[in-house]
């Protein structure tokens, strides 16, 4: 069995429902397919907040029935495989479709099995994320009682690149509130050689890591997890020849290496050859992230596994009439809800020139991301900015009257877009194709 559809959408995320309403709106003839196994949306930008116990897990789920826009065809089945020479998918179950244009929005996948132990350790005892269980990280920071407070991040691109931070901010606000932080240390462990990759936003964000008290660890890179012995072990990512010591069982503190160490924390730390091993007593971390296997396992992917399309028109580098756009497509910026708000209308934009005229629009997405950075209950930082981390504001959220002159710096009112305004704006706008 086969059908047709002028424009199949692979994915009923973010991206996939945004791009389907916005065709609908605009041209309410089009036969348009979509293909999503998921009973349930999730609005997944609010579990950091509901790991931190100020959000409700239930109010971020809606049934995917009541998101697929009216007239697109609902397909409840798993993409399987791609055959864009055919203009052909096939489906888990056999059935086949095919397609005038496609647009691919598969997301990515929790990719656990590349780091050592983690499938065994993830989300059960002190081990937890927000990316695949928020409750459970609440009921982890709500049974803390002192010591090592770990959280990391991988080396893999991740959606929400703030994420594993922002968690950390709400729990250090929520171990003072339970009187725990005063026999607690909080380190924060990650790969790369500085906190965030926007010089004026990082540079907010180091004064929030030295108001909290916390030890940061650049240039680590989870391996492997002990969760028996609550253990995380890190490989250093950085060249060691030229002196300096990593931590204190290395030598001195006044030996450390300044670039790994900031705000040094004593904690215990087993060496094995080249590995250090962080012992913890609660561990958040995100899990490593890559494209979801069929998609990799695709003839539209990238050498680094995500589908290969040009940065600023969305369209395929090999297969002109296939477009992909949010968590699944390679372009250099991060993987952000926002980032879909300003790349569905660049997509949606050029199907329709397709179809018009096989050709596609002047209109160029510039790289814009945002992430709101939650720096404690009641605080949060905006961080917006496009492919070159220029700091760029969006226009278009100034005209919102709480917001602020700069979004930079932590405010009161940036935590009201993030807890009540972005929901909103989500639900009644994005999925509903307006655009915002």
């Amino acid at each position: 069995m086969s059908k047709h559809f002028q424009v199949l959408v692979i994915g009923g995320g973010t991206a996939g429902i945004m791009v389907a309403s916005m065709l609908k709106r605009k041209d309410k003839s089009l036969q348009i397919g979509l293909i999503e196994p998921s009973e349930t949306h999730y609005y997944q930008p609010a579990w950091t907040l509901v790991g931190a116990n100020t959000y409700d897990f239930k109010n971020t789920a809606r049934p995917m029935a009541s998101l697929i826009p009216k007239g697109v065809e609902w397909i409840k089945e798993f993409a399987d495989k791609f055959e864009p020479e055919n203009n052909k998918v096939t489906t888990k179950d056999g059935t086949t479709f095919t397609y005038d244009y496609m647009v691919v929005a598969a997301g990515l996948r929790m990719a656990t099995e590349l780091v050592e132990g983690l499938q065994e350790a993830m989300d059960k005892g002190v081990v937890c994320s927000n990316y695949t269980n928020p409750t459970h990280t609440w009921e982890t920071l709500k049974n803390f009682k002192g010591g090592t407070a770990l959280f990391t991040q991988p080396a893999t691109p991740i959606k929400c690149a703030g994420a594993p931070q922002k968690i950390m901010y709400l729990a250090e606000d929520h171990f003072k509130k339970s009187g725990v932080k005063s026999k607690t240390d909080i380190v924060f462990a990650l790969p790369s050689g500085v906190i965030f990759g926007v010089k004026v936003i990082a540079n907010t964000l180091m004064e929030v890591i030295d108001r909290k008290d916390i030890n940061v660890r650049f240039f680590h890179k989870l391996v492997k997890v002990d969760a028996d012995k609550k253990i995380a072990w890190y490989e250093i990512v950085k060249d060691l020849s030229a002196g300096g010591c990593v931590t204190m069982t290395d030598g001195d503190e006044k030996s450390l290496d300044k670039e790994i160490q900031y705000n040094y924390k004593d904690v215990k730390v087993t060496k094995d050859g080249d590995r250090y091993g962080i012992h913890f007593d609660m561990m958040h971390l995100a899990p490593p992230q890559t494209a979801p296997l069929f998609i990799k396992n695709s003839p539209l992917v990238s050498k680094d596994g995500w589908v290969d399309v040009d940065s600023k028109t969305m369209q395929h580098n090999k297969y002109k009439n296939i477009f992909s756009l949010g968590d699944v497509a390679q372009i250099p910026t991060s993987k952000t809800g926002a980032a879909i708000r300003k790349q569905a209308p660049i997509v949606v934009e050029n199907v329709l020139k397709m179809i018009e005229s096989n050709s596609i629009s002047a209109k160029e997405y510039s790289g814009y991301t945002s992430c709101p950075l939650v720096t404690g209950y009641g605080k949060m930082v905006l961080a917006e900015f496009d492919y070159d981390k220029n700091f760029k504001p969006d226009p278009k959220l100034k005209q919102f009257p709480l917001m602020i002159s700069d979004s930079s710096k932590e405010h009161w009112r940036l935590w009201i877009l993030k807890k009540y305004i972005l929901p909103y704006l989500y639900w009644n706008k994005m999925m509903k194709g307006i655009e915002v």
